[in-house]
């Protein structure tokens, strides 16, 4: 009863009135009912850009240009707030009183949940363990465990999901081996994974809801027994580097401990498995692109950054405003929330020249905004920009004929991008496994 209560206050409601509002045309509610804008967003954006730089819908304001989003998420009269903090007041108490008490990623203390000083604490944490070395150090960890997964499916013949055996393995392989997840537990924090991303929307219907219920329960629960092991066998994975350092002086606390981690841990996979499958698809649809990219392989990288522009793994976000101020011209005050809609500004015609094409070798590809901005900016940013680099580079060169054989399904959320299901045929001029 509790769960089905808190289901009406924080999803139900907003469901019910952005069905509503969609049907009226608001954008802000078509973004979260609208399937059609899900599945196909590049004629959403550009009929928000044709309507100006800021645009006022039903309980907030929507951003679709490059400028203004930017501005918004550098901006310090522009703050995140946890999930729930835009329902009508009523609602907003009930809410409160029939919460989960599992971790979520929208709820402080998360790090997207939370600003300075708590999110400086908390980064700074982090960041002390995931060093610009520290990651660089993992490439070559990224090419073994993408040759493994690649030699797997050497053997295989006809088509296969690509999402399910590659995209998905290698983003869950790597954070876990770098993060002390044992073997046998990384199939459980890649189902928890997908049953949890859909936590980041708002409007779930009452399955989704379940679903996400039992993943932020079923990884909150394995991530404390993951910690307590790390504790009394601490190793040299960087996890345990994050214990120690959260350890120091009480850093952290074992609440924000395990927010953290979690954050880390789900965050060095969610949005990499959409990145690789997004780039397969995009790339198999444009052999003339991967052909640019064999004469050049310089370009990989900055293929890689194309990919994230147009395709990219997290679509929107969202700020309040901390104080009274103006925003592309108009007054914004204290407390209005302003939706930066990633998607479309990475689709910007005033940044991006003709800015649906996919090229690879576009030279601003990497002004976009898929990793966000300003203090919020991704903190794996430069992982996930090795594992899609490495990924898809590996992937191709071992498959050069690899085509897609259907539709696929993309995931069932509104905030991250991705394919849930993606049939790839691998091709026929491929060489036998043991023989590279």
């Amino acid at each position: 009863m509790k769960d089905r209560v808190h289901w009406l206050a924080m999803h139900g409601f907003v469901r019910a009135v952005s069905r509503a509002a969609a049907r009226g045309g608001d954008p802000q509610a078509r973004l979260l009912a609208d399937p059609t804008v899900r599945e196909d967003p590049v004629g959403f954006c550009d009929e928000l850009h044709a309507r100006g730089p800021l645009i006022r819908c039903r309980v907030s304001y929507l951003t679709p240009d490059h400028a203004v989003a930017g501005a918004v998420l550098r901006s310090e009269d522009f703050r995140v707030n946890s999930l729930g903090t835009s329902l009508p007041a009523p609602l907003r108490r009930l809410e409160e009183r029939t919460r989960s008490r599992s971790l979520h990623p929208l709820q402080p203390p998360s790090l997207l949940a939370v600003e300075p000083p708590e999110h400086t604490r908390y980064r700074k944490t982090v960041s002390s363990v995931f060093t610009a070395r520290a990651v660089a150090g993992l490439r070559e960890r990224v090419e073994a465990t993408a040759e493994a997964l690649l030699d797997r499916l050497t053997a295989e013949s006809g088509v296969v999901d690509v999402v399910e055996r590659y995209c998905a393995q290698l983003p869950v392989a790597v954070i876990s081996d770098i993060l002390g997840v044992p073997d046998h537990d990384r199939a459980r924090v890649l189902e928890f994974g997908e049953l949890a991303a859909p936590s980041l929307d708002i409007g779930l219907t009452w399955p989704q809801y379940r679903r996400v219920s039992q993943g932020l329960s079923g990884f909150d629960n394995w991530l404390a027994d993951h910690l307590a092991r790390l504790r009394r066998c601490a190793g040299d994975d960087l996890m345990s580097q994050l214990i120690r350092a959260a350890d120091d002086d009480d850093q952290l606390d074992d609440l924000e401990l395990r927010a953290t981690a979690g954050l880390v841990l789900a965050a060095g996979f969610e949005t990499t498995v959409n990145l690789l499958g997004n780039g397969i698809r995009m790339l198999a649809e444009h052999p003339d692109q991967l052909a640019t990219l064999r004469g050049r392989p310089e370009a990989w990288p900055n293929a890689v950054e194309e990919i994230l522009r147009l395709d990219s793994p997290v679509q929107l976000t969202a700020r309040f405003a901390a104080t009274d101020t103006e925003l592309a011209g108009r007054p914004i005050r204290s407390g209005d929330m302003v939706v930066t809609y990633l998607a479309a500004a990475n689709r910007d015609p005033k940044v991006f020249e003709d800015p649906h094409r996919f090229d690879v070798t576009r030279p601003n590809a990497n002004r976009h905004l898929a990793f966000s901005g300003g203090r919020h900016f991704c903190l794996g940013a430069a992982l996930a920009r090795a594992e899609g680099e490495v990924g898809l580079r590996a992937f191709f060169e071992r498959f050069p004929d690899a085509r897609i054989a259907g539709a696929g399904v993309r995931r069932d959320t509104r905030v991250l991008r991705g394919w849930s299901r993606l049939p790839v045929q691998l091709g026929t001029d491929r060489e036998p496994a043991g023989s590279r």
